[in-house]
């Protein structure tokens, strides 16, 4: 079964199902759009084994694991072959109706002409031969982290994002859908080339500078390395997500394959080995983390954003607010403490329906959602439409302000 990742608001990122490709049969790619060398590389990829066929015209392809032999595929060489469309359909078919778990893979990279990004942890197993639930929740939520650390490095290199840039990652990953292996043994995600190759293309960089940092801090004890890899999209998301990904387990490795149809990227290897962690390497990617959170600095912004909530001790003195963020900063909120005549602004632009403007800098603490040294606090004018709406929920959310207009 495969799922496209989503991450609700302030939460993990979950799975959900995702419905079938459909074209002519449902589930099944259309024939006339099928390459067949496409097709001939994903079951190449997916282990399925070439057992001969008429030289030029066809190939015979087989499924992995034992009794593969009693099924076959017949693939054209090339579309000239005059039955190829058929050759095709009768494929697809046979593919679709396959008690093979890679032939449904085999699929969705027809469907979705995708790249590839594999997870495998090497856990003990249980009786029945699989994977306990709980080895197999912990390897969905290393892969969760994994992908939105690379989403979040394709919007901006930083050693920790915090809460910058989370909305726009999470809608990147909309697109992706992520398959179980038998057993819980693995995990495969499809990246589409159309919008989400960037993604791909930084984790293959990112994981290579993981592992060569890693490397170097093992062998010198220096962490020089990891400050360079996050040019390469390494941050303390993705130190945490590797974390997640080993611990527990007495190894795990990272994979990556492009989309036949698309090629290699430039800058990457055709076909990247796989990057592997182990639990010798838990203390180099929690002490990189650490060092992330230490040294990223605090950014200085110009914030316009609506009061959603309000805050302080008595009826005078200095105040909180909290700010749903319209621009100057890629946080959906922030926190600001404000002075009493700042505070007393942002109550009166709010209750005539107005956002407000303010200078500051954004704390790394708390992961980039608070601002502090806060000045120059000022209402901005709106057009009528966002007039109206903050209006509406100000008079949604009367009890979050009654603590704006007297003590608790």
């Amino acid at each position: 079964m495969h799922w496209p990742i989503d991450e609700p608001e302030g939460g993990s990122l979950r799975f959900r199902p995702h419905p079938p490709a459909s074209a002519g049969e449902p589930g099944l790619p259309d024939p006339a759009r099928v390459d067949p060398l496409v097709l001939g590389a994903l079951l190449d990829r997916h282990g399925w084994r070439r057992r001969g066929g008429a030289a030029g015209r066809y190939a015979r392809w087989t499924p992995p694991g034992p009794g593969g032999h009693r099924t076959s595929l017949l693939v054209p060489e090339s579309r000239a072959f005059p039955d190829c469309e058929d050759l095709l359909g009768e494929a697809l078919t046979a593919l679709a109706r396959s008690g093979t778990p890679s032939a449904r893979e085999v699929l969705v990279g027809l469907s979705l002409p995708s790249d590839e990004i594999r997870w495998t942890r090497d856990v003990p197993q249980g009786p029945s031969g699989e994977i306990t639930w709980t080895a197999q929740e912990q390897l969905r939520s290393a892969a969760r982290q994994l992908l939105l650390a690379g989403a979040l490095a394709v919007r901006g290199r930083a050693g920790y994002h915090g809460g910058r840039h989370r909305r726009q990652a999470r809608a990147s990953l909309e697109s992706v859908v992520v398959g179980a292996a038998p057993g819980g043994r693995g995990l495969t995600a499809f990246v589409p080339v159309d919008g989400g190759r960037p993604l791909a293309v930084r984790l293959y960089h990112a994981l290579h500078a993981a592992r060569e940092a890693v490397d170097y801090q093992r062998a010198t004890g220096g962490m020089d390395a990891f400050d360079t890899a996050v040019q390469a999209g390494v941050s303390r998301e993705l130190t945490e997500a590797l974390v997640a990904l080993v611990r527990g387990a007495e190894g795990a490795r990272v994979a990556l394959a492009w989309a036949p149809a698309a090629g290699p990227p430039e800058g990457c290897a055709a076909r990247p080995e796989p990057v592997e962690f182990s639990p010798g390497d838990l203390p180099a990617l929690r002490a990189a983390g650490a060092r992330y959170i230490s040294e990223e600095p605090s950014v200085p912004v110009r914030i316009t954003g609506a009061v959603v909530r309000m805050r302080r001790s008595g009826t005078r003195g200095e105040g909180t607010v909290r700010l749903r963020v319209l621009a100057g900063a890629e946080v959906p909120h922030v926190r600001v403490a404000l002075d009493e005549e700042a505070y007393r602004t942002a109550v009166h632009a709010h209750l005539v329906g107005l956002p407000i403007r303010v200078v500051g800098r954004l704390e790394r603490r708390g992961g980039f959602r608070r601002l502090t040294d806060a000045t120059d606090v000022v209402p901005v004018q709106v057009d009528d439409a966002e007039r109206d709406r903050l209006m509406k929920s100000l008079h949604e959310n009367l009890d979050f302000f009654e603590e704006a207009c007297g003590g608790d």
